[in-house]
């Protein structure tokens, strides 16, 4: 099958076999805008069924009509998948559509430019929420299943500040190595299910432009260094993670078991 991303610069085309996922239906958190919402749209095209979630009901919902629009199977659940309800939620609506195979967790949350110590509990609490708390809650309602069916897939998105210092997003940065760590625990304690880690490079986001107009104790020094990547064209168009992410899901992403993959690798 021809698969084709339209960016305003440039069309991306290239052929890659439906063997992993088409058929099947993936949970997809943090859904509802940046690299979420066109993994969603990309994989509605490609055949695959999908049970969607973030936070907001409104621009969830929007998502999945372009989705159903583009011939999927959709449903979707709005709120926090940390919430364990949520989770199971999720779960129950991919069993019930059939040929459940697993999830990719792209939820986040920057609150870029104070420094540690600068947040309050409630933002500190929800960036881990978002990044390791949600794994853990995904992990705990899709495992039993995908290990009952003998198969799945589970992705989620990490960072290369997982492995920086960077001011201004130090706990984000905590948070990804977190989520990174758990998941490479939930592929050596699980091998029935493909676990890897997906980092998807710096992109065009709602996220990223927060980075660019922070404010906070740190902020100076965090808006220099991305406005240094985005005069370098740096910057990522969220199609090209995206479309090495798919690659990646429909070409053995066995080989990523308990690694990391990057936007280079598809």
């Amino acid at each position: 099958m021809l698969f084709t991303i339209h960016h305003s610069l440039f069309t991306i085309k290239w052929r890659i076999p439906l063997s992993e996922i088409k058929g099947k239906t993936l949970i997809v958190t943090g859904a509802s805008g940046g690299i979420g919402r066109v993994l969603a749209l990309a994989l509605a095209g490609e055949g695959v069924g999908l049970v969607l979630n973030a936070r907001g009901h409104a621009a969830l919902e929007k998502v999945a009509e372009e989705c159903t629009k583009r011939g999927a199977a959709v449903d979707f659940l709005a709120g926090s998948a940390a919430e364990g309800q949520i989770a199971d939620g999720l779960v129950e609506k991919a069993i019930k559509a059939g040929s459940f195979y697993g999830f990719i967790q792209a939820a986040g949350v920057l609150y870029p430019g104070p420094v540690v110590w600068d947040l309050s509990s409630a933002w500190f609490n929800e960036i881990f929420e978002a990044s390791v708390t949600a794994s853990f809650q995904m992990a705990r309602a899709a495992f039993p299943h995908l290990i009952e069916a003998g198969a799945g897939i589970a992705v989620f998105f990490g960072s290369g500040a997982a492995e920086r210092v960077v001011p201004a997003i130090g706990a984000y940065c905590a948070a990804k190595a977190a989520e990174e760590h758990l998941a490479r625990h939930l592929a050596a304690e699980t091998p029935e299910v493909t676990t890897l880690v997906f980092r998807p490079g710096v992109v065009n986001t709602p996220m990223v432009r927060s980075a660019i107009d922070a404010r906070g104790r740190a902020a100076k020094g965090l808006r220099e260094q991305f406005k240094s990547y985005e005069k370098n064209g740096e910057i990522l168009a969220p199609e090209v993670p995206v479309r090495a992410l798919v690659s990646i899901l429909m070409n053995d992403p066995r080989r990523f078991h308990g690694k990391i993959a990057t936007w280079r690798d598809g």
